[in-house]
């Protein structure tokens, strides 16, 4: 059993933070949920390599990691081409890093015709992921909140099957057609990890949209090749009994509007989008995760500036009780821990 995490001088322990944040309720403390999965490994003492192919030792990272920095929500996550290995793209395990991707597994976009029903169920990156997080649910119960990510949002997988550049080019000269059916396929793939995640006992699920974003393509195309499908999603999870998490890199600014539509019940978003912007969309409408700057703050900056960030951030959200305080994106594996002590002490603070 694990040591109780909830703080004698507090009625909320983390589990209770995080869901009073997604009902927009008040609470104690500002609740806190880490995007930590390469600096927990690095300060666990594991490489990448042993942390993806192990489910005792991803968990173990995080409770390592909760037990050092006491915060609310951990964000169960391993790579982003997870789904993209699932169905056939060539993947890349380095040592030392998360797995990537560099060339798609389509060579031409009318090649989706040919595709045969995905079963990710059986893809051994998969399986262990989920078994992870099986097993941070049964160590944590209700004290600490469980976040499932389920990698690529379906737009984001379809640019991985077809290579992020072959796939813009598709959505300017393509067949809208065989366009449309890449994104059910892909979609079919995401909601069968979704599926399997709810299964877990996690509380929410989520999943990240990147290539979908305004720095990549228009407002317009978001809205007609992503957004759609990222309804699905939303849909799907609350289906399966789990709320449901969205996360675009880079500057969102035109689409904040468009986010909300999807019916995600969060959205994280990074330091690149307007802050006041982001406020003036969610407010009391939808539970807003970030966007302390990974690197340039966290990984780089002085703990000084990690507070003077974090205070500006808290100040903003100061009357919304729809916040979860994290960074924009993941936090890099060398980010000193007094400067992530730094941001969870002035949330837990702030008053």
């Amino acid at each position: 059993m694990p040591a109780n995490h909830r703080d004698k001088e507090n009625f909320m322990n983390g589990f209770e933070r995080i869901k009073a944040a997604l009902s927009g309720k008040e609470s104690d403390k500002v609740p806190v949920m880490l995007h930590n999965f390469m600096m927990a490994a690095r300060e666990y003492g594991v490489t990448m390599e042993q942390y993806r192919n192990d489910p005792r030792v991803i968990a173990d990272c995080f409770i390592s990691a909760v037990d050092k920095y006491q915060y609310d929500g951990i964000v169960v996550d391993i790579d982003t081409v997870t789904l993209a290995g699932a169905v056939g793209v060539p993947v890349d395990f380095p040592a030392d890093d998360p797995a990537r991707t560099h060339t798609g597994s389509l060579e031409k976009l009318e090649d989706v015709r040919l595709l045969k029903p995905a079963v990710i169920e059986n893809y051994k990156y998969v399986g262990i992921w989920l078994e992870s997080v099986r097993i941070l649910k049964d160590y944590f119960k209700n004290e600490i909140y469980i976040r499932g990510n389920c990698d690529q949002a379906p737009f984001s997988l379809a640019s991985m099957m077809r290579g992020t550049q072959n796939w813009m080019i598709d959505l300017m000269t393509g067949d809208e057609a065989d366009i449309f059916s890449l994104l059910e396929y892909c979609t079919d793939v995401t909601l069968q990890f979704i599926k399997l995640m709810a299964q877990t006992g996690c509380e929410m699920v989520s999943n990240g949209d990147s290539p979908a974003g305004p720095e990549m393509i228009s407002a317009e195309m978001y809205v007609k090749y992503a957004l759609p499908y990222e309804k699905m999603l939303a849909q799907g999870a609350h289906k399966a009994g789990t709320a449901f998490g969205l996360h675009i890199c880079g500057n969102t600014d035109p689409i904040l509007e468009y986010m909300i539509m999807s019916g995600a019940d969060a959205i994280e978003l990074d330091y690149k989008t307007d802050i006041y912007k982001i406020f003036k969309h969610f407010q009391n409408r939808t539970t807003f995760i970030g966007n302390i700057d990974p690197s340039g703050i966290l990984a780089l900056g002085t703990a000084s500036e990690v507070r003077e960030k974090t205070l500006e951030l808290l100040n903003i959200f100061r009357e919304s009780n729809r916040f979860i305080l994290n960074s924009g994106c993941a936090i890099p594996p060398d980010t000193p821990s007094e400067n992530l002590k730094a941001m969870i002490e002035t949330a837990r603070n702030f008053k």
